[in-house]
């Protein structure tokens, strides 16, 4: 495992973390699946400490993963451990009408890191953030007064935000304007490679960064194929439709996975690969559900040569932004 600096902090990450939203379980808030599916407790504490002995020490979490689910099983499975940096999340919550509601209020961020910190059995969160707030309440300004209270208080040692999957530029820019934060968790993937201008100023202002959703909900794993379903209770039942797979399937088949041959890797090792290939990068947090995950997001790492990079990121231009805008109509 190769560690990397996480901006100007004094946390050194893994290049590799850990995801734990698939973790959290099967959750339905107001009849929207929020998770992943079912999964086994066993099966995902054996899984952290397999990611342990592979030397990852980046999980990254949220009070929302299963409804606080995640964060009791990295508490069980991990405690108070000085030798490993948890980041976790602040935002979403279950509505007094049973749907998904944000509170972005000085009043449920300060409670709610409280009972994040109860459920992860930890003096403080190393880096905790902001899950995709707007701009509006980036002005309003209460959640950044919180963040820096909870800063002074010593119940977080950084904080930053979570941007937004298809337009993370307002509250980047907002953040980058008034030097606020530390670090920015941000999508960005073989697909999707809108936030690349973000990261290239936020890492020269020194802000650690992020990259979310690196195998695209699955679809860079190589393990999603043509007529692939979803458990009912899996997000991806309503996100990744017939004509998201197949028009995915068709450009990694003809343009992208000759390079695994080439490199002697397996597909999702290349998508984290090219991810890695940005130095402004700091972590990777690949969702890890089970045990063998992690050799499998670990263990087939390559150095892409420059010109391979460069041709996959030109792919973005003329093969990908079309499927990204079919991507973001279905939410």
């Amino acid at each position: 495992m190769q560690y990397r600096q996480f901006g100007r902090t004094d946390l050194r990450v893994s290049e590799i973390g850990f995801g734990t939203w698939a973790i959290g379980g099967a959750a339905n808030v107001g009849g929207m699946p929020i998770g992943w599916g079912p999964t086994d407790d066993a099966e995902s504490i054996q899984a952290i400490h397999t990611a342990l002995d592979a030397g990852i020490n980046f999980f990254d979490t949220a009070d929302f993963y299963g409804l606080g689910h995640a964060e009791t099983l990295l508490g069980q499975t991990l405690g108070n451990r000085k030798d490993v940096i948890i980041a976790s999340k602040v935002g979403q919550k279950v509505g007094a009408d049973g749907k998904i509601a944000i509170d972005y209020s000085k009043e449920h961020v300060l409670q709610a890191c409280e009972l994040s910190l109860k459920r992860l059995k930890r003096d403080c969160i190393d880096f905790h953030h902001l899950h995709v707030a707007r701009l509006e309440h980036l002005q309003h300004g209460a959640c950044i007064e919180a963040m820096q209270q909870l800063q002074k208080e010593g119940k977080i040692r950084y904080w930053g935000i979570s941007l937004l999957t298809f337009n993370p530029f307002p509250e980047a820019d907002f953040f980058l304007a008034n030097q606020l934060g530390d670090g920015f968790q941000l999508v960005f993937n073989l697909i999707n490679q809108k936030a690349l201008p973000i990261m290239q100023q936020a890492a020269a202002a020194g802000y650690g960064i992020i990259a979310r959703m690196p195998l695209q909900f699955g679809l860079l794993s190589g393990k999603i194929l043509k007529g692939a379903s979803f458990d009912k209770d899996d997000h991806r039942s309503f996100r990744l439709t017939d004509d998201i797979i197949e028009a995915t399937l068709q450009v990694l088949d003809t343009k992208v996975w000759h390079l695994c041959k080439k490199y002697d890797t397996n597909p999702a090792a290349l998508a984290l690969s090219y991810i890695l290939s940005y130095p402004e990068i700091s972590t990777v947090i690949p969702g890890i559900r089970v045990p063998h995950h992690v050799a499998w997001n670990t263990e087939h790492l390559v150095q892409l040569d420059e010109a391979d990079k460069i041709y996959l990121h030109a792919l973005y231009a003329s093969d990908w932004m079309p499927i990204l805008d079919m991507m973001q109509q279905r939410g």
